[in-house]
């Protein structure tokens, strides 16, 4: 009997395959059992549990995608800070660095939370974070089908 090793590498394209089979498994058994009884009710449109009103063409704010890009930019510095935090403290560096290490770690922080006040800043001054509300222009569409079939539509559903 031959005795094999399984390498790294192996290990890993085992749990590859074993998760994809599992997944694929889990569609087919959920396809194969689920009920299928499709009727008016179900087919219609919804948001959120509640029927439409109005067209989806309306303007949408583009101070919303802004202040999350914002919200985006100044979380990440959160990835940046828990290890900078576990690593300034480490007593081997600061000894083998005769306390260099220590001032490095608090110049390198302190630039780049200079940065990231440098950025707010801009945002700032260019009053990205002003939340004034714009004036409402409701969209004026030229079609040739009259009001009155609109409406009858969207009072069937």
């Amino acid at each position: 009997m031959i005795a094999t090793e399984v390498s790294a590498f192996g290990e890993i394209l085992l749990y590859i395959i074993g998760s994809v089979l599992f997944v694929l498994l889990t569609y087919f058994g959920s396809w194969l059992f689920r009920p299928h009884r499709p009727n008016e009710e179900k087919n219609t449109t919804y948001e959120s549990g509640e029927d439409t009103v109005g067209t989806a063409w309306g303007q949408f704010n583009m101070r919303f995608y802004i202040v999350a890009l914002l919200f985006i930019l100044f979380e990440v510095e959160i990835i940046f800070l828990f290890p900078w935090a576990t690593v300034f403290g480490d007593a081997q560096l600061i000894a083998e660095t005769d306390g260099m290490w220590g001032w490095f770690a608090i110049v390198e922080m302190f630039l780049f939370i200079f940065i990231l006040v440098l950025g707010l800043a801009y945002a700032w001054g260019k009053g990205f974070l002003n939340w004034d509300k714009p004036e409402v222009i409701p969209p004026k569409v030229d079609t040739k089908v009259p009001d009155q079939l609109y409406d009858a539509v969207n009072n069937r559903y």
